[in-house]
């Protein structure tokens, strides 16, 4: 047991003493084990206050002792007598009068030849311990109180200071709670026990571990009036002719009992009212009467001065009751009852503390709301000192009680989230490693689940595995919705606690079993999904395709809650690709039970704003993935049919129109850059006919072109050229559609200008003779090898098979090639022959000369056509 290790040492020093041990003697140690020294009480400090536990259950305790041989020195047997009988009733008053604010008795008196001793709770000290360590070091000179004297506690360590003086240092609240608590013990013995007590004084309070402030030194106890309390009864004065063993503390008694030999309910009220005056003065008491009747009626003279003098050190809200409670007449005095009114304990984290001293006599409905609700919202207005010392103690009782652990387990978990590494390890852990195992109310197990983070902040690892986890396992396999629900948060909260192969072989199957037996509960369903969310990153790939994908196919998307949460994990798996949401998935299954929800009334517009992106990204990644297998796919076609589809989607040779013959067709070289080239091709232009019409001449600046048309007669005629071909259209006669007498030449656009690059072609595109195909397309789709043949037909075989077409077939090719052509051989017109004059004539006619040009070119045109007649007889 802790407390028996604890206080092994002690039975060890024991036995090292000398054989003749007068504790060994005690039949108290059939009950307890008794250790070292720690304070002492009572009249002149006379008992010792051993540290101790009881060996049946190990519980801590205090065990005090007398030694009778203390009383030897008396001289008289009769005395010793009854200084004995005195300290033994004085513990029989405490076994009677059985309060929170009174000192506890675990074990009745036990009497031996050489002592007396009995058992209590805990204790730090007396009051009179800590109060003379505070006298000691003090700055304030003189004598030393008599409560802190060391006459009778032997083995000092300082003329003035005795050897169980305890340096503790009171913090303001624990004073504020400790006179209160006094003051309550005192009206409970004037009220309830009709009891004075008679010698309230440092000496007869002692400290507790739990740090609240009880009453004891019940040696001098004088029963009250029975009809008023407050009416004095008589009782014997300080006298010098008793041993000071056997009277009160002269220097905290109240002044009508030393000079009318009468005392009241209100003579303990003046006493406490000295005792505030000694702990705010460094322990020392207003009175140092050095046991003397007479030094202590003069200094009680000057009394009203001394507590002048003392009033600025006592907090404010309590000087008025302290000077009241020290008048020399009793009637000016408070009762008690009205001094727990004032407003200096009027403080919540008081209250708070005062209930937790009276808990155990509250029902469990009043334990349940004080857990709750005042002591968490009062905590954090309590010293952290009192947690430990005051706080936890009686929590730790509690939690043994299964009715209002769950109460009592939310301050205990504020103490676990404000606590330190060590304090938890030290203090608290323990007790709920006990708490983790025990069987638990629904309530309790739903409390641990949802603070269970708070708990794995501050547990070792090895304690986490071994004590915390198997808590969170075992509540997924509860039958109890409240504890799985609990449990599927609890999952949540301590993800980071939770290893990888935890969450594979333990969680996620677990959280299937769940998902299984709660489909038609919403709040399961959230939870689980929560989980499922939280705990992705941890899977593999194939547990996430096999278990958690099949999962959320399964889930009924009814709930908007439910839909958004399945959305979001569906937004994780498309994030990385190492969760296998492939193409053919989301394609298949689960886009199919995503799309229905988009037209789901019950959502509203974040809803469905969230689930429109997460089917955009899918639809996306389709789009990509299969995009790019196509064109994976087109790139294995046989070049060019491959790029045709893509590249020219829009161009003309998609279109599928019938071939036809374009008429009077002319292709001039397919690069003019400048005047100095259009001459060069004038001047070398002379060959014959037949030579520039089937592509025979080497020179001719066609020949080239003509061949690869013959080669490919699907190629496009923007394929050949760098520039774009310049391609005019002229009608044979006048009535051909499309033309106008003397008017300009159209100008076609072909489909490879853009629509800002119109220009002038040299083509010459007219209607074959007899034909009335209109010309007003706007342009040439293609140029098959047909029409080229189309073009070399055309012509008349009586009329071009004679020597001279040959030599004006050469300026006919001159004259098409652009009007600056035809004003420059003006001249020559009147020279030409009849011959030369008809082939000059469609040129001619369908320049954009001056009307004048015109005329005069009509009239040589009529003349050289009658001369032709008449050559040909016609």
């Amino acid at each position: 047991m802790p407390a028996a290790t604890m206080f092994s040492k002690f039975k060890s020093a024991t036995t090292s003493a000398p054989p003749q041990n007068p504790y060994d003697n005690n039949p108290i140690t059939q009950y307890f084990e008794i250790g070292k020294q720690v304070a002492c009480a009572g009249p002149e400090l006379i008992w010792k206050i051993h540290e101790g536990y009881r060996k049946t259950d190990g519980k801590e305790c205090s065990i005090f002792v007398f030694e009778k041989r203390t009383a030897e020195k008396l001289h008289k047997p009769k005395r010793k007598e009854t200084v004995t009988e005195i300290l033994r009733a004085s513990v029989k008053q405490l076994e009677r009068f059985r309060h929170p604010k009174i000192l506890q008795i675990m074990h009745t008196v036990e009497e031996s030849s050489e002592t007396l001793s009995f058992a209590t709770e805990p204790v730090i000290a007396s009051l009179a311990n800590i109060l003379a360590y505070q006298e000691a070091g003090g700055t304030i000179t003189g004598p030393p109180s008599t409560g802190a004297s060391g006459q009778h506690c032997p083995n000092t360590i300082a003329p003035n200071r005795p050897a169980h003086a305890k340096e503790y240092t009171f913090l303001d609240i624990e004073l504020k709670y400790g006179i209160l608590q006094i003051t309550e013990a005192l009206s409970f013995l004037h009220y309830s026990g009709q009891v004075i007590h008679k010698n309230v004084c440092p000496s007869s309070i002692l400290i507790t571990k739990k740090g609240t402030w009880k009453l004891a030194g019940f040696e001098f106890t004088e029963r009250t009036n029975e009809t008023d309390a407050t009416d004095p009864v008589p009782c014997q004065p300080w006298s010098t002719r008793a041993s000071k063993l056997v009277q009160p503390n002269l220097d905290y008694m109240a002044p009508e009992i030393q000079i009318n030999s009468s005392c009241s309910i209100l003579s303990d009220m003046f006493s406490l009212g000295m005792v505030i005056c000694a702990i705010f003065n460094h322990g020392r008491s207003l009175i140092q009467s050095g046991n003397s009747p007479s030094t202590y009626l003069k200094q009680m003279e000057l009394l009203d001065e001394a507590v002048h003098n003392i009033l600025p050190r006592i907090p404010i809200p309590l000087q008025e009751a302290t000077t009241r409670l020290l008048k020399k007449s009793p009637g000016a005095r408070p009762t008690a009852q009205l001094l727990t009114l004032i407003k200096y304990f009027s403080d919540p984290a008081v209250q708070a503390l005062q209930f937790l001293d009276v808990i155990n006599m509250k029902d469990p409905t009043q334990k349940t709301h004080y857990y709750r609700s005042t002591l968490r919202e009062v905590l954090p207005f309590i010293p952290r000192k009192l947690w430990w010392q005051h706080i936890w103690p009686n929590l730790q009782q509690e939690m043994r009680a299964d009715e209002v652990l769950a109460a009592v387990l939310q301050p205990a978990l504020t103490l676990v989230q404000e606590s330190s590494n060590s304090e938890y390890e030290a203090i608290i852990l323990p007790t709920f490693k006990t708490v983790f195992v025990a069987p638990k109310s629904i309530q309790a197990t739903v409390a641990l689940l949802e603070n269970l983070h708070i708990i794995l902040e501050k547990t070792p690892r090895d304690d986490i595995r071994t004590e915390v986890l198997p808590l969170l396992f075992n509540a997924l396999e509860s039958t109890t919705i409240q504890v799985q629900s609990a449990a599927l948060v609890a999952v949540t909260n301590v993800y980071d606690y939770l290893d990888d192969i935890t969450i594979k072989k333990l969680v996620l199957p677990k959280l299937k079993s769940v998902f299984e037996k709660n489909q038609s509960d919403l709040k399961i369903m959230g939870n689980v999904l929560q989980c499922v969310e939280r705990t992705l990153d941890k899977l593999d790939k194939s547990q996430i395709i096999d278990e958690v994908l099949p999962l959320l196919l399964e889930v009924r998307l009814t709930d908007p809650d439910i839909v958004v949460r399945v959305v979001n994990i569906y937004r994780i798996m498309l994030c990385d690709k190492k969760y296998g949401l492939t193409v053919n998935i989301m394609a298949t299954k689960v886009m199919p039970t995503l799309l229905p929800q988009t037209v789901n009334p019950s959502l509203n517009l974040e809803q469905f704003m969230i689930l429109l992106e997460v089917l955009q990204e899918m639809l996306d990644q389709i789009d990509r993935q299969q995009r790019n297998k196509l064109k994976l796919d087109n790139l294995s076609l046989p070049s060019p049919d491959r790029h045709r589809p893509l590249r020219h989607q829009f161009s003309s040779d998609n279109m599928n129109a019938q071939q036809f013959n374009i008429p009077n067709l002319r292709i001039d070289q397919r690069k003019t850059s400048s005047a100095e080239d259009m001459a060069r091709k004038n001047s070398t232009g002379s060959g014959a006919l037949g030579s520039w019409w089937f592509g025979g001449s080497p020179s001719s600046p066609d020949s080239n072109f003509l061949r690869v048309v013959n080669a490919f007669p699907n190629r496009r005629l923007s394929d050949n050229t760098l520039m774009t071909p310049k391609i005019r259209i002229a009608p044979s006669c006048a009535s051909s559609p499309g033309g106008t007498p003397g008017g300009g030449l159209p100008i076609r656009r072909h489909s490879s200008i853009g629509p800002q690059e119109r220009r002038g072609s040299n083509i010459n595109l007219s209607p074959p003779t007899g034909g009335s195909m209109p010309n007003t397309s706007s342009s040439v789709p293609f140029l098959l090898s047909s029409s080229m043949q189309s073009i070399r037909s055309r012509r008349t075989s009586t009329v071009l098979s004679s020597g001279p077409l040959g030599s004006g077939s050469g300026l006919l090719q001159q004259l098409g090639s652009g009007m600056s052509t035809v004003v420059k051989q003006s001249s020559k017109i009147s020279n030409l022959k009849p011959l030369e004059l008809l082939s000059y004539a469609p040129a001619a006619r369908n320049t954009s000369a001056t009307s004048s040009f015109q005329r005069s070119f009509q009239k040589s045109q009529k003349k050289a056509i009658k001369n032709l007649r008449k050559s040909f007889k016609l």
